[in-house]
C-alpha cells in the first residue's frame, strides 16, 4: 500500500518512501511538562498514533521517539510559584501526561528521551556548530547566529519582516542580529543548570530536540511531526541546527503538522487560559470517547472544541451495533453452514 503524506516542507503531498527501505525513522515533539496538559496537548499525541500503527502495518521497524521537555522556563516559572521543587515538579507532569494520553488509547513510544539526561549529547552539538561558524558565545549565553544558514527559513515559509516582528518583542543587546535565538543560556543557583565550557547553565528549547533525535534516530530521519503551531520558530530553528550539524543535510525527510484545536476564538492555550484539562474531561467520559472526537475532522485542520461530545459518544454507539449486528449475521450464517 502506498502512504502518502503533506510534507510541510515542500507544501505539497509526497508518496512516502524511507530512507532506509522497511525500516522507518520517526521523531514527535512531546510535551513541555509544568502542569496537567489539556485536551489540546492531546491532539498530535492521537493523530500521530493513528500514523504510527499505520506505518508498523506496512514497515517490519519503525522506532517511534516522542520526548518529555523537562527543563524550560516555563516549568522553573510554575515551581517557584509553586513552591515545589522544580525536579520534582517536571517528574510529577511527566507521569500525569503519560497516564493521560494512555486512556486515550495511544501506545507508549519505543523511546521516550527527556532534556535532562542529554546535557553531555546538547553541550556537544553546541560545540560543533561554534567551531562551524554558525554559533557564538555572548555574556554567558550561545546563540544560533542565523545569517550563517542560508536556508533559514525554508520550512515556515515566513518573510524576513515576519520573522524579525517576532524578534523585536526583546531584543538583547549582545544579539549579532534580531533572528538569533539561544542554545545555550546561563542559570542562577536556585535554577536547574549543568556545568559546560560557557559557564553554569541550561540548554535552550531548540537545542534539545536536535540532540534527542540525533542520538536515537541519527542525522538524518524519516518523519519529524508536531503541531501547526511549533513550525516557526521551534521547528525553523531545529531544522537550521541541525541541517548546519549535518554539513548543510536536511535532517528530516517529511514534516507532518497537525491542526490546532480551538476554543472560542482562538487556540487552546494555558497561557490565554481557554483550557480544558484530559484528567477532568476524563472524570466525565471515557477516554475512547476524546480519541473519536479529536479524530472526527482531517488531521491538519483546525479543530473546535465541542465540550459536551455527544456527538462523538453517538457516532461510536452507531460503529459498535453496526459491528454488532454484522458480528452477529456472520455467526447467523456460520450456523446455518454448519446445520446444511
Amino acid at each position: 500500500m502506498d502512504i502518502t503524506l503533506h510534507n510541510t516542507q515542500s507544501g505539497k503531498r509526497e508518496r512516502f518512501e524511507p530512507l532506509v527501505p522497511g525500516e522507518v525513522s520517526i521523531y514527535l515533539c512531546g510535551p513541555t511538562v509544568y502542569d496537567f496538559a489539556h485536551i489540546g496537548n492531546a491532539v498530535p499525541a492521537v493523530a500521530f498514533d493513528v500514523l504510527v500503527r499505520l506505518l508498523r502495518l506496512e514497515y517490519p521497524k519503525v522506532t517511534f521517539v516522542r520526548n518529555i521537555t523537562d527543563v524550560d522556563d516555563k516549568i522553573n516559572a510554575a515551581g517557584i510559584a509553586t513552591g515545589r521543587p522544580i525536579r520534582e515538579l517536571a517528574q510529577r507532569y511527566a507521569n500525569e501526561y503519560q497516564d493521560d494520553i494512555a486512556a486515550l488509547g495511544v501506545i507508549p513510544p519505543d523511546v521516550e528521551p527527556r532534556a535532562t539526561s542529554h546535557i553531555p549529547e546538547i553541550v556537544d552539538m553546541i560545540e560543533t556548530l561554534i567551531a562551524g561558524g554558525h554559533a557564538y558565545e555572548a555574556e554567558g549565553h550561545v546563540l544560533f547566529h542565523v545569517p550563517s544558514d542560508p536556508d533559514y527559513g525554508t520550512l515556515a515559509k515566513r518573510s524576513l519582516e515576519d520573522m524579525l516582528d517576532g524578534a523585536r518583542v526583546e531584543v538583547a543587546p549582545y544579539k549579532r542580529d534580531p533572528k538569533d535565538f539561544v542554545l545555550w543560556k546561563p542559570s542562577t543557583p536556585e535554577l536547574p543548570g549543568w556545568e559546560s565550557p560557557w559557564g553554569r547553565g541550561r540548554p535552550g528549547w531548540h537545542i534539545e530536540c536536535s540532540a534527542m533525535i540525533r542520538k536515537h534516530l541519527g542525522p538524518v530521519i524519516d518523519i519529524h511531526g508536531g503541531g501547526s503551531d511549533l513550525t516557526f520558530p521551534h521547528h525553523e530553528n531545529e531544522s537550521a541546527q541541525s541541517r548546519c550539524v549535518n554539513g548543510g543535510t536536511p535532517s528530516v525527510r517529511y514534516w507532518l503538522h497537525n491542526g490546532m484545536l480551538t476554543m472560542g476564538t482562538g487556540k487552546m492555550s494555558k497561557s490565554v487560559g481557554n483550557i480544558v484539562t484530559i484528567r477532568e474531561l476524563l472524570s466525565r467520559h471515557d477516554g475512547e470517547v476524546l480519541r473519536y472526537a479529536l479524530l472526527s475532522g482531517h488531521y491538519r485542520a483546525q479543530l473546535m472544541w465541542n465540550e459536551s461530545l455527544a456527538q462523538a459518544q453517538s457516532s461510536l454507539d452507531t460503529l459498535y451495533q453496526a459491528l454488532r449486528d454484522t458480528d452477529e449475521a456472520s455467526n447467523e450464517t456460520s450456523a446455518s453452514y454448519a446445520n446444511a
